[in-house]
């Protein structure tokens, strides 16, 4: 049931972090992965270091923030060859600053790219999944969907909205054969969370606000978006899994 091989699966925002340890993850279970990024160089760095571990990787290099050209670029995967079964959308951004001083730019680049380009890049691919009536699309939510901290207010306003959009995805295409469900990663050491792993103070907050009662390692998201990319979760729909450590349920 967990079985991927011979299905092919987009992961945006994959040449590092999350991204990377969950295209990893698809390809050891049979997968081939199609890398995605906007830096051509780290992509061809990522897709070496994964194809020398022996996975069945490839990479297509384009802006998921730019529709026209998002549409284009999966168009392109799919007339090679590869129609994307399976689809995670993992880029997004992260930008600290008090909401009194938080610059307009920094809120539209960060919902440009932390909810827009979901809304593109499913667009896209639903429309050749639709034609073959299956696919699964996997959006990359956060425990700021559920809560919020001092600093990061337009963050959670992205996040509550992939969660929504999530929901308001599988409402629409269910009936059409897609299973659309969601991840809710808690706080992981990533490139993007480097600054907050190195902070003592934080950390030591963190051990104590988690019941687990420390930080997440990138590759204990792999088994739930193997779920939810394969046929074991062939009736689940709109739902959001926190991978947390108990953050979300506990006060």
């Amino acid at each position: 049931m967990f079985d991927l091989t011979g299905r092919h699966a987009l992961v945006t925002g994959s040449t590092q972090g999350i991204g990377l340890a969950l295209a990893r993850g698809l390809a050891e279970h049979g997968a081939h992965v199609i890398l995605n990024g906007r830096n051509a160089t780290r992509l061809a760095a990522a897709i070496a270091q994964l194809q020398q571990e022996g996975l069945s990787v490839s990479g297509s290099c384009f802006d998921v923030a730019d529709a026209q050209t998002a549409q284009a670029a999966i168009d392109a995967i799919e007339a090679n060859g590869q129609p994307i079964d399976i689809l995670i959308n993992n880029a997004g951004m992260q930008f600290r600053a008090p909401l009194e001083e938080f610059p307009i730019e920094r809120w539209e680049q960060l919902m440009q790219l932390n909810v827009s380009s979901i809304f593109y890049v499913s667009q896209a691919a639903a429309k050749h999944m639709l034609a073959r009536g299956k696919g699964k699309i996997i959006n990359i939510a956060s425990v700021q969907s559920e809560l919020a901290r001092p600093g990061i207010a337009p963050y959670v306003t992205s996040k509550g909205a992939v969660r929504n959009l999530t929901r308001g995805m599988a409402t629409d295409w269910a009936r059409k054969g897609l299973q659309v469900n969601g991840i809710a990663p808690g706080y992981f050491r990533t490139e993007m969370t480097e600054q907050l792993v190195n902070d003592a103070d934080f950390s030591a907050w963190l051990a104590k606000r988690t019941p687990a009662g420390r930080w997440g390692d990138v590759h204990e998201l792999v088994g739930a978006a193997v779920f939810l990319s394969s046929d074991a979760s062939s009736f689940v729909n709109g739902q959001l899994i926190h991978v947390d450590g108990g953050m979300t349920i506990s006060v």
